[in-house]
């Protein structure tokens, strides 16, 4: 077999983490080979139906993100039950004004179609089906994928993001996979019925009397589908429940005597697991084929995409020469610490859900029982802390700034604080000579720094890289953004092409030095106009 080099990127996986890390390394002017292993897309299910308003934005940068969220379910309230009695009842915050809502809930399927229509519109991307990558080689230079059936392929980097089952992918990178998996399944089914209260929410239930001793979970889809999730014990029967009658059963005691249908059903396992390595050399490991975790909080693709932008900034910047390849390391030390949270933050869920000892069955009922009447017990009723950014507060391309501490994880249904290490709230702006009409638009270009009043910066601080300076004021014709980042006189916000703040200064002089932190350049180095080195 001979080996051809055409592309710059690989990209193992035409999933949608796979699609959106090829789309945002196109907007980076990057080429990329876009490979599966299947012969062609399946549109099948539901799956990962929920996707978070930050998501939306990063799929808009790429073109898509209004068509998702316009042909999705808008949803902006969480209820939770136990048994037929509501606990609580809460929104989303938006710190900003955003584009887009909290969630919108669309089908995986039409979100891979939606994603495909701009792929295919993208000459920088060569989607090649058919495709499975047999082996991974690499050297100082480069990374050949052993392809079956077809000749070797050569690129600079790659991203894996071969999903759930990327096991082989991990095995020829030497990753481990620690975790562990669920006794418990779920029992997914699609039903297309006339349910209107329910359409604008979601339902969380703690042992209903048609799921006793377990939970259920229902989400509202476009076309008056919804998704309903059941815990279902590690012996469930699906077969055997269909031909007794049991599975329609199962489905009236939700929604009572009217017509249904059945437009998907599965049943899945779940795992707790995360890769120990999830950059290896010259590839990247993304999504699913880096993590699993439980579905309650809508984490998985979510902070798959999450995964895919902090790739495709980082290779683009290697590339184009802007960073060195240390910028890569900090991949891992920051979507690793996300993957991790994501884990505490579901482990922590399941088992409040699915308690393994007397201790969490005891504390789960008491809690449970408590929460009906007593508020302050309502916060500890855990039924998925809905997915959210990560923050970078900890990452070694953030520099602290004690005018503003990360005071820790939020209350759910909130975002922090701006600062250091925090996504940038989202806000309509005004830019003269610009189409550019919100503020995280601005933020993706590159690395901006904006400045408040009081401050004497000059534009000289360019490099070859694309930084920007702005000013506030200039920008923020009314308040909002200043409000929303609770922005002070005299101080510098360096703002990463992730739409992350990395530092908040008021000297200066410091700015080089965070420009530097921000991109994995040695802290001393100097940063001369115009060269980027």
């Amino acid at each position: 077999m001979t080996t051809t080099t055409d592309r710059r990127v690989a990209v193992i996986g035409n999933g949608p983490v796979g699609q959106t890390t090829a789309l945002l390394l196109a907007r980076w002017g990057v080429p990329v080979l876009l490979l599966d292993g299947r012969a062609e897309r399946d549109l099948v299910g539901s799956k990962a139906i929920c996707q978070q308003r930050d998501v939306l934005d990063v799929w808009e940068a790429v073109g898509a993100g209004r068509r998702i969220a316009a042909e999705g379910v808008t949803w902006t309230t969480a209820r939770t039950f136990h048994r037929d009695r509501e606990l609580f009842a809460y929104s989303m915050a938006d710190p900003g004004r955003s584009a887009f809502p909290p969630f919108v809930n669309v089908s995986q399927a039409r979100t891979e179609e939606i994603l495909d229509e701009r792929i295919a519109a993208e000459p920088l991307i060569d989607v090649r089906w058919g495709h499975r990558v047999t082996g991974i080689a690499q050297d100082g230079d480069g990374v050949t994928l052993a392809v079956e059936g077809h000749a070797d392929l050569r690129a600079d980097y790659a991203v894996a993001c071969a999903g759930a089952r990327g096991e082989d992918i991990r095995r020829m990178l030497g990753v481990g996979f620690g975790g562990h998996s669920f006794d418990d399944r779920f029992l997914i089914c699609d039903i297309r019925a006339d349910l209107p209260g329910w359409a604008q929410e979601r339902r969380f239930y703690f042992d209903p009397e048609w799921n006793p001793g377990r939970q259920v979970l229902i989400h509202p889809c476009p076309g008056s589908t919804f998704r309903i999730d059941w815990q279902v014990p590690g012996d469930y029967d699906l077969a055997a429940e269909e031909a007794s009658g049991a599975l329609d059963e199962r489905i009236r005691a939700i929604i009572g005597d009217q017509p249904y249908e059945i437009v998907w059903k599965s049943v899945y396992r779940f795992h707790s697991r995360v890769a120990d390595r999830m950059r290896v050399g010259r590839v990247l490991l993304a999504g699913d084929c880096a993590h699993l975790v439980s579905p309650f909080g809508a984490r998985g693709l979510n902070s798959g995409v999450g995964d895919a932008e902090n790739a495709a900034w980082k290779l683009a910047f290697v590339l184009h020469g802007w960073a060195g390849e240390e910028l890569l390391e900090s991949y891992h030390d920051e979507r690793h610490a996300a993957a991790l949270e994501n884990i505490a933050v579901t482990t922590a869920t399941m088992d409040f859900l699915v308690p393994q000892t007397a201790e969490q069955h005891r504390r789960r009922r008491e809690v449970l029982e408590a929460a009906a009447t007593d508020p302050a017990m309502r916060a500890q009723v855990d039924s998925g802390r809905l997915a959210e950014p990560f923050w970078y507060v900890e990452s070694p391309l953030t520099t602290p700034a004690e005018s503003r501490p990360f005071a820790g994880r939020p209350p759910r249904g909130e975002v922090p604080p701006a600062g250091p290490g925090i996504l940038v709230p989202d806000v309509p702006v005004s830019v003269t000579g610009s189409a550019c009409g919100r503020f995280r638009e601005l933020a993706r270009d590159g690395v901006l720094l904006l400045t408040t009043d009081g401050v004497d910066l000059e534009p000289s601080v360019d490099t070859a890289a694309p930084v920007r300076l702005l000013r506030l004021s200039e920008i923020d014709v009314t308040g909002v953004l200043a409000e929303a980042l609770a922005a002070r006189p005299g101080e510098i916000w360096v703002i990463r092409p992730d739409a992350h703040v990395a530092a908040v200064l008021t000297d200066p002089a410091q700015v080089p030095a965070a420009v530097n932190r921000a991109l994995a350049r040695p802290v001393a180095e100097r940063i001369l106009p115009g060269t980027g080195t």
